[in-house]
């Protein structure tokens, strides 16, 4: 057996006013219970240090740089830091990255036991649009203040395995899954803030947007017989509810813990790497199985061409 002790660290509401300083510290909090508890790695969820903004239209989007974080660890976060070296506790969370030549991602980083950062994940599949939108029962403007990730769905042999990162609605997206997948990933974090209601439907009620994330991180870990934490921020920000439903799930696409609420709440799961052997030497064995002669459209092309009309 090879267990990773999982912390998954809901946070409940973070509102425009509050500080660095003050989110660092429940994060804090959050660890420091997450140690108590035998955590060998802790989760946090997407943009962990601040409220989600892309729900703001702003003409200058240079307003916003305010948000995003310049270097990491900085003054802000070094206590976080800080802490999980002194708890031995590995450390997952998101935040928005300015890179000092100017680019703007929406990222995740993963750190070692020592506090040393060994990974780093800028999100891919950004949801939402540029410009503002009238018909929209709210703003969602990643594609707005964020560029698409450069870097690639990675892994990194930590913790005694294999571990990846994504982000929100990289979750809903096989290929996310799949291209970790394939390099033997056998866990994946996955932070999100995603609003308790659909923009562009309001028929769309809570229960089907729970289904929906349920549904996407159980098929990605089944598909790829890896277990997969994703970690929400929920409760309602500024007047803008997001939804929880943190959920850790198994090798099978089982679901083993599942928040209840929407604030700050920690799910802790003793998670064996080997449960992850099973599948990827069985049904998911890729290299007996996959027939990649046929698989050429995913990677060629964007959009979907329905065949031409007889």
């Amino acid at each position: 057996m090879r267990i990773v002790n999982v912390a998954a660290a809901q946070m409940g509401p973070i509102q425009k006013a509050d500080s660095r300083e003050v989110v660092v510290k429940r994060m804090i909090a959050l660890m420091d219970e997450a140690s108590a508890r035998g955590a060998d790695l802790i989760v946090y969820p997407e943009l962990a240090l601040t409220t989600f903004f892309p729900r703001w239209y702003v003409e200058d989007r240079a307003e916003f740089d305010s948000w995003f974080e310049r270097q990491m660890p900085n003054a802000a976060t070094r206590p976080l830091f800080e802490r999980a070296a002194q708890h031995r506790i590995a450390m997952n969370f998101g935040y928005a990255e300015l890179t000092p030549d100017g680019h703007h991602f929406n990222t995740a980083i993963l750190t070692d036991k020592s506090g040393k950062i060994v990974g780093k994940y800028r999100k891919v599949h950004l949801p939402g649009h540029a410009e503002y939108d009238a018909n929209r029962s709210h703003q969602h403007l990643e594609k707005r203040y964020f560029e698409p990730g450069d870097l690639g769905f990675n892994v990194w042999r930590e913790l005694g395995g294999i571990i990846g990162m994504a982000i929100c609605n990289d979750r809903r997206w096989p290929e996310t899954y799949r291209v970790m997948g394939l390099q033997g990933v056998e866990m994946v974090l996955i932070g999100y803030n995603t609003p308790s209601e659909n923009a562009e439907s309001r028929e769309e009620g809570i229960e089907k947007r729970m289904f929906h994330n349920r549904l996407s991180v159980q098929a990605g870990a089944y598909q790829n017989a890896t277990w997969v934490v994703a970690v929400a921020k929920a409760g309602v920000e500024d007047g803008h509810a997001l939804f929880g439903g943190s959920v850790i799930v198994d090798p099978n696409g089982e679901i083993v813990a599942e928040a209840k609420t929407e604030g700050d709440e920690l799910l802790v799961h003793r998670c064996d790497l080997d449960a992850t052997t099973f599948g990827k030497t069985t049904i998911f064995n890729f290299a007996q199985h996959r027939r990649i002669e046929h698989y050429g459209l995913i990677t060629s092309r964007t959009g979907a061409v329905p065949p031409p009309e007889k």
